[in-house]
């Protein structure tokens, strides 16, 4: 494994047309590959913005659609490592909310189904994910050249025990493509960002949509950046289209990790279920 690794989150307003979407993400892609990424980070449903059953219209299969192809054909011609983000699979009635990781063959070599469905009333706005959306059940670590990598995609970043499952597993790059609602990306995006890389010391790529994605009136917050384990910004987006790139520095992860372990210090597992309706007794806590 290269201890230093060039990542890019590429940020994306999807338009109505996913045809359209396709043929403008393939420039931006190659910008991330002609800056140096070797490893490429999508935002989630970048190919067709839909909630609820309409999600349905543009499912594709993990082994065909016109999206699978275009994707695996910029792995392949880029040399990349790319990670689509997330698009809508196939899961029969409904569709799963896929992460798909590329190798630079344009192989796929994993997929993780968002696990954490955004049902939620927020800004006089109602999103109801599970509508259409079959939820995931498993954390995802794929390993891209001896580089663990943790998926989860967008709402899940509010759910830490996630996180620190794909931590136990490995993963030293965590990565959350998103489409985060303007009125919750103001107040949370950044925070939580930066507390999913302290508390396990791990490198996060959070590659945003902005706008008004698909043409609807639901906006979208941006900001896509790149954290480092000590959760300091190392690369964060402008308004509008774009990429950014930074240098993951694994050397620099493994000295953050040496000086503070905090990760070996962990010994609460679980905590003993209340007794008579009382508190916990803390001295009764498992050492």
């Amino acid at each position: 494994m290269n201890h230093r690794v060039t990542a890019a989150c590429v940020q994306f307003c999807a338009g109505p047309d996913k045809t359209e979407n396709i043929a403008r993400m393939a420039p931006l892609v190659a910008e991330a590959a002609s800056r140096g990424a070797k490893l490429v980070l999508l935002p989630e449903k970048w190919n067709a913005v839909a909630d609820g059953p309409e999600l349905l219209r543009y499912a594709e299969r993990l082994d065909e659609g016109e999206t699978i192809d275009a994707l695996s054909e910029w792995a392949a011609e880029h040399r990349i490592h790319l990670i689509c983000g997330s698009i809508a699979i196939d899961h029969g009635e409904r569709a799963g909310n896929v992460s798909i990781a590329f190798d630079r063959d344009g192989d796929v070599v994993a997929a993780y189904t968002k696990i954490h469905l955004f049902d939620v009333e927020v800004g006089g706005l109602t999103y109801r994910e599970s509508d259409g959306t079959a939820p995931g059940s498993e954390p995802v670590v794929v390993v891209l050249d001896g580089l663990p990598v943790g998926l989860t995609v967008c709402y899940d970043l509010r759910f830490p025990e996630l996180y620190r499952a794909l931590e136990e597993k490995g993963a030293l790059v965590m990565c959350v493509p998103a489409n985060f609602t303007l009125l919750t990306g103001l107040a949370h995006w950044e925070p939580l960002l930066r507390a999913r890389a302290i508390e396990n010391q791990a490198f996060v790529l959070a590659a945003g949509q902005h706008g008004n994605p698909g043409g609807g009136n639901k906006p979208s917050y941006g900001h896509s950046m790149i954290i480092d384990p000590w959760g300091t910004v190392i690369s964060q987006a402008s308004e509008g289209d774009g990429v950014i790139v930074a240098d993951l520095d694994l050397d620099l992860q493994a000295g953050i990790r040496a000086r503070l372990p905090a990760l070996q210090h962990r010994r609460l597992q679980s905590v003993p279920e209340m007794q008579g309706g009382g508190p916990v007794d803390s001295g009764s806590l498992p050492v």
